[in-house]
């Protein structure tokens, strides 16, 4: 996921990993999520074979493969949850870090993402692990896993309900949504979750939008005391606007022949070729806004119109001016980095994933200073959302 993709996030990752080591069993595929104590991290689909544990930038690498050497009891090495968060966490990538303790053979963490996950002894929360909705009793790294597994880690107190929501996989724009929340372990109806601001009733139902703009949008429940949802992607489109993969239907338009299909010729439509960029701006601060001393934002967040030929990515990129002193915020060390030259166009561009609504958790609250945030969109046809067009794709703002 991207650091911080709220939400990672971030469209459904699907990881192919090589192994790192000659592998004794055939490469697995999970759905492996990871719910932090604000968002989710991470969630989508990993392929892994057997391979070592390795928090990432750490050169040192663990044995990982469900084996006595771990505590495990499998007789031949085999992929492990340990494995699985391992291989995500190279290819998205995300960082990790935390312990690996030798005694029992698998890592703890403090931290995934940016987002602190370490033990909390006020409330007695870490991040607890899952397979299929059932609690670990053994370390990541003693835990096999095989295709089509559900691999959890979650924040909480190990012993906190998992919600699990269900929904249709396409909606008609204008229309309503009715989405189902239950516990995952009993299949019960779960009141009071809490989806994009509506709650759920005694049945567990509860009914979002209705949405205008045609695509895709990821929806998940949350309720106190509770580890927040799967994600359900519900595709708005009305089966012939050209979004999530359908075709344009002919339209007969004023002097064109009956069924003649509307087109600029560019557009992607009526088998032409896509050569129009993704439009996409930027929604969580405005052009010239000024933020008090200690009030600096921390979620970047924006979106991009449904594109015809799908998003491939969206990245973002910030700089920061105080006192003569230019830097750039660097997504891999999640830290602001000095620049040799002032100029927003010097700065570090990173990725927030290739979510329609995209967004982004910074690690802290933005300092005082003046900075220029920019957004670029590509879809999948290769055209970018270059133009810097300020309160769209660049705003400017300051933080007293």
């Amino acid at each position: 996921m991207t650091r911080r993709s709220l939400g990672l996030t971030a469209a459904t990752l699907a990881l192919a990993v090589l192994p790192a080591t000659p592998a004794a069993a055939a490469p697995v595929t999970v759905n492996l999520r990871i719910e932090g104590p604000t968002r989710t991290l991470f969630e989508g689909p990993v392929t892994t074979d057997v391979r070592p544990f390795q928090f990432p930038g750490d050169p040192v690498s663990h044995q990982c493969d469900g084996t006595a050497a771990n505590t495990g009891t499998s007789p031949v090495a085999v992929p492990t949850r340990g494995a699985a968060i391992t291989a995500a966490s190279q290819a998205a990538p995300f960082s990790m870090t935390g312990t690996f303790s030798v005694q029992f053979g698998s890592p703890s963490f403090d931290a995934i993402a940016g987002e602190s996950v370490a033990f909390d002894a006020a409330t007695n929360r870490f991040l607890a692990e899952y397979e299929n909705g059932v609690a670990a009793q053994v370390g990541s790294c003693a835990d096999p896993i095989a295709n089509g597994d559900d691999v959890l880690f979650a924040y909480g107190t190990g012993a906190d309900p998992l919600l699990k929501l269900a929904g249709p996989a396409t909606a008609a724009p204008g229309a309503p949504v009715a989405l189902r929340v239950t516990d995952l372990n009993t299949g019960a109806p779960v009141a009071g979750a809490a989806v994009e601001g509506q709650t759920s009733g005694a049945d567990g139902t509860v009914t979002v939008g209705p949405y205008d703009v045609r695509g895709d949008r990821d929806l998940k429940a949350s309720k106190a005391g509770s580890i927040r949802s799967n994600r359900v992607r519900v595709c708005v489109t009305d089966g012939a606007d050209g979004a999530c993969g359908t075709t344009v239907a002919p339209v007969a338009g004023a002097g064109a022949a009956p069924s003649a299909c509307l087109t600029s010729g560019d557009d992607g439509n009526c088998g032409t070729v896509d050569r129009r960029p993704p439009v996409g701006k930027i929604a969580s601060v405005r052009e010239g806004q000024r933020f008090a001393k200690g009030k600096g934002p921390r979620v970047l967040a924006g979106i991009v119109a449904a594109d015809p030929s799908g998003l491939a990515d969206v990245r973002l990129r910030l700089t920061r001016t105080d006192a003569g002193r230019c830097t750039t915020y660097d997504a891999r060390t999640e830290r602001f980095a000095a620049m040799t030259r002032c100029g927003a166009k010097r700065g570090r561009w990173f990725s927030v994933g290739a979510r329609a609504q995209w967004s982004y958790l910074l690690p802290s609250a933005l300092a005082p200073g003046r900075y220029v945030l920019d957004v670029e969109a590509r879809d999948r046809a290769g055209n970018r959302d270059t133009l810097l067009q300020r309160t769209r794709t660049r705003v400017v703002f300051e933080v007293a």
